[in-house]
């Protein structure tokens, strides 16, 4: 079940980026969003394909397949949503804004939970890192590096 949460929350934000990818008209706001979406797709792309094979069900073949459609449609549907969209959307209209941060909200917090309750926790109690000083500093120290480098990234784009 935690795998769908995760997802969801992953196709949420794929579709709000590819929403406001395809909605923009400005040349210097479409180059940090193209950036962003770059990598954004890439590192849940990696994320979500470690995640998959941990999905138990009944038909778990049909369940890989919709959980990978469904990440590799979001964004190309987002951004055909936000061409359609563009004629009569405003990126600064207090309506988008909300929605837009409403939306966002969601999002992360999904992913802020799973990363944090669902995949952090269970590799960080992993009795193989408990037992290793080494490890376990290794492990702090390569969270701090990619979260630093993911804000990094943010700031830039």
């Amino acid at each position: 079940m935690w795998m769908q949460v995760l997802e969801l929350g992953i196709v949420v934000h794929s579709e709000i980026i590819g929403i406001a990818l395809g909605a923009s008209e400005d040349p210097s706001s479409i180059k940090p969003l193209v950036g962003a979406l770059t990598f954004h797709q890439f590192f849940e792309g990696v994320g979500l394909g470690g995640c998959i094979p941990q999905v138990r069900t009944n038909n778990a073949i049909s369940s890989y397949l919709i959980m990978i459609l469904f990440f590799s449609l979001t964004t190309p549907i987002g951004i055909g949503i936000g061409i359609g969209i563009s004629s009569s959307y405003e990126e600064n209209s207090p309506t988008a804004l909300i929605t837009s941060g409403v939306l966002d909200a969601a999002a992360a917090g999904i992913l802020i939970y799973m990363s944090l309750v669902d995949l952090l926790a269970a590799d960080f109690m992993n009795p193989r890192i408990q037992q290793n000083a080494k490890l376990q500093f290794s492990a702090y120290v390569s969270l701090l590096v990619g979260a630093t480098c993911m804000a990094i990234i943010a700031k830039w784009a």
